[in-house]
């Protein structure tokens, strides 16, 4: 009764691990009962997970990059180095080239994962020289590189055992179980997982299998087939793994105070008026509707609602806290530089009147003074959508561990071309989307080819990002019959999850005249030196054409400090004019900045991005100020990217110069 007990109130707290909740609930002493009444009621706990669990899991995506230690030998194993070293940071093993990987997930004193050890080592032996290589994983939170070491010049297995220190990669490839299997294919892209075969279970132990899923899968993958059998339920002791670990980013504030040089100019600049008595019907209701409820009202991403006066009332000091730092509402330009539509920083009036409602201890005045309630479309800045577009199956989120950038096709089935005024990508789980890009593939079209023309990014998402609203005249158009193409990149928070990521658009209701394209002017060749504070990165682009200038959007990762878009003039003879200048870049918070007015910029025109990185350990969001730091997609690595959009005449091209840097368009 007690492990009834245990295994019912276990299966409530996180959804998709189950039997995790039992260890980190109740402590390892609650888990060994289960071990060891695992004979009776094994069978059921396999059930009860593969209602819970996803047999295939992850199978068809690429598993995520790691470096992990061999126990053993003390050399670093490298995944993704497996084509070209051999897997191992120390050299080459040999030279037979590598065609995949088994990942066998152990716990040192498992009964049914000792029986298993000797026919790993055949299974090694037997495909090792045809190019698949074995690895051992240990993840258990209570193992060392010490203790596994000493079990492993006990068993003497033939194949590395690698220390997952953290239960980083058993989060990451959602493994709950020792004996758990992961095939993976010469690119990482996970073909199996499951048993090993079926000859000890948790209630029977027989002479000889009777199925061999793994062997039958690796003997796919070597002949190039598809495999058959994708994934099966596995018989092995729960692992208890460590609490993942909390990100640096929790700590920060989301979003960054205005520089002092900034705020000195404004305050000389825009001088704060007398208010006289206010009350929040009639005077901060108005504000605040206009410039918070957008994000702060019921399922946005301003955490709080600030829709009513009690919710006003409830978080009256921290909003006077914001506005007082000018950290709310966001905007990172520098005023100098620019008229931009979307500029969401307060007029001195609209700053003075918050601030004085919070000082004269939150009058509410009367509700009839107040405005008529705005009406919001559910869940959508831009309005209700005429088309939505959805990802056709959640995806899962492991807890932690890096994951590979996710690519998923979804047809339109326009039976006509559709022309696309204002565009809104938006994520199933915030929590765990770092981006979102949707591009457009038209039918017979090739998506880099498409991308690098300039005609495949329809819209994005980033934290804080703004929808893409296009002047009156301008759109995008997706052709009849085209493919939608979401690049999603996930950051695990922590708690497995799943996300529906869905774009929403508004058409055109008449015809437009300009084509919208959206760029990316980047540079992939950077080096960012360790502890650097100030490295600078440039890029630029010269237009071949006239095109009209609509929007900038400036992206990089942690170590992204400032960011400047600069103009000169074809002929060089007019100053060079700072278009945006983004002196304190924020991650937390991406924004589009819209031109008040299209600018138009002559042939031969020259659009360069100067941005900084903070790589010194001064920047509290740093992931290692130690490491020399490149191009590349994960949020520690770093990008470049200086967006923008632009339209011309619909049938026109925008055309670069040869040799001028325009790359980068396809990562955000």
């Amino acid at each position: 009764m007690l492990v009834k007990h245990l295994l019912s109130v276990t299966r409530k707290p996180h959804a998709l691990r189950p039997e995790r909740s039992l260890v980190r609930r109740f402590g390892p002493c609650a888990a060994l009962v289960a071990l060891v009444a695992g004979v009776a009621i094994g069978a059921a706990v396999a059930a009860e997970e593969s209602a819970a669990l996803p047999l295939d899991r992850l199978v068809g995506r690429r598993a995520g990059d790691f470096r992990l230690v061999d126990v053993q030998s003390g050399r670093e194993a490298w995944l993704y180095g497996l084509r070209t070293n051999g897997g191992d940071s120390g050299g080459p093993l040999g030279s037979q080239p590598v065609r995949g990987a088994v990942l066998v997930f152990v716990s040192p004193g498992c009964p049914l994962g000792d029986k298993y050890l000797r026919r790993l080592d055949e299974l090694a032996a037997e495909y090792g020289p045809r190019g698949i290589r074995f690895f051992g994983i240990a993840s258990g939170a209570g193992e060392s590189r010490e203790s596994l070491a000493a079990w492993v010049a006990k068993q003497t297995p033939a194949f590395p055992i690698l220390f997952d220190g953290g239960s980083v990669q058993a989060d990451a490839l959602m493994v709950e179980r020792s004996n758990e299997s992961i095939l993976l294919d010469a690119e990482a892209t996970i073909r199996y997982r499951g048993a090993i075969d079926d000859q000890y279970g948790y209630e029977f132990s027989r002479e000889e299998p009777r199925s061999r899923p793994l062997l039958d899968a690796i003997e796919a993958v070597l002949r190039g087939d598809t495999v058959a059998v994708k994934a099966t339920p596995v018989a092995g002791c729960l692992i208890t793994k460590a609490e993942p670990a909390t990100s640096k980013l929790a700590s920060l504030d989301r979003v960054r105070p205005a520089r002092a040089d900034i705020a000195g100019w404004l305050d000389e600049h825009e001088p704060s008026p007398s208010v006289g008595v206010v009350t929040y019907h009639r005077d901060v209701a108005p504000i605040v509707q206009e410039r918070c409820q957008g994000c702060h009202r019921p399922g946005q991403v301003g955490g709080f609602d600030l829709v009513t006066f009690d919710d006003a009332f409830r978080h009256a000091a921290m909003l006077a806290e914001v506005v007082e730092q000018r950290r709310m509402p966001p905007w990172h330009a520098d005023p100098r530089h620019g008229t931009f539509a979307n500029d969401r920083h307060l007029s001195a009036r609209e700053r003075a009147t918050l601030l004085a409602w919070v000082e004269q201890r939150c009058p509410e005045g009367d509700p009839a003074d107040g405005p008529a309630s705005k009406s919001w479309s559910e869940g959508w800045t831009i309005g209700t959508p005429d088309l939505v577009f959805e990802l056709p199956e959640a995806t899962l989120i492991p807890a932690q561990g890096t994951m590979p950038y996710v690519h998923v096709t979804v047809p339109t089935n326009l039976a006509t071309d559709v022309w696309v005024q204002a565009a809104e990508a938006r994520p199933g789980d915030a929590g765990v989307v770092h981006h979102i890009i949707v591009y457009v593939v038209p039918p017979g079209g090739d998506r880099r080819r498409t991308i690098a023309a300039g005609r495949g990014h329809l819209c994005g998402y980033a934290p804080g990002d703004m929808p893409s609203v296009l002047p009156p005249g301008t759109a995008k158009k997706i052709a009849a019959g085209s493919d939608l193409v979401f690049q999603i990149h996930y950051t695990p928070n922590g708690k497995p999850t799943t996300d529906r990521s869905r774009v929403g658009l508004i058409v055109a209701k008449q015809p437009p005249s300009r084509e919208a394209l959206t760029i990316g002017i980047a540079n992939p060749g950077f080096v960012i030196p360790p502890g650097a504070s100030a490295h600078p990165v440039h890029s630029e682009r010269r237009f071949r054409d006239d095109v009209r200038l609509l929007s900038f959007m400036p992206h990089m990762h942690l170590r992204g400090s400032s960011f400047r878009y600069v103009l000169a003039s074809p002929d060089g003879q007019l100053p060079v004019e700072v278009l945006l200048d983004v002196p304190a870049f924020d991650f937390g918070w991406q924004s589009y900045y819209v031109l008040a007015s299209p600018r138009t910029l002559p042939r031969g025109s020259l659009l360069a991005c100067d941005a900084t990185f903070d790589n010194s350990a001064e920047n509290p969001a740093n992931p290692d100020p130690t490491v020399t730091v490149r191009w590349g997609e994960q949020t520690w690595e770093e990008m470049m990217i200086g967006y923008v959009d632009i339209d011309v005449p619909i049938g026109a091209e925008a055309g670069e110069e040869p040799g001028d840097e325009a790359g980068g368009g396809e990562s955000r």
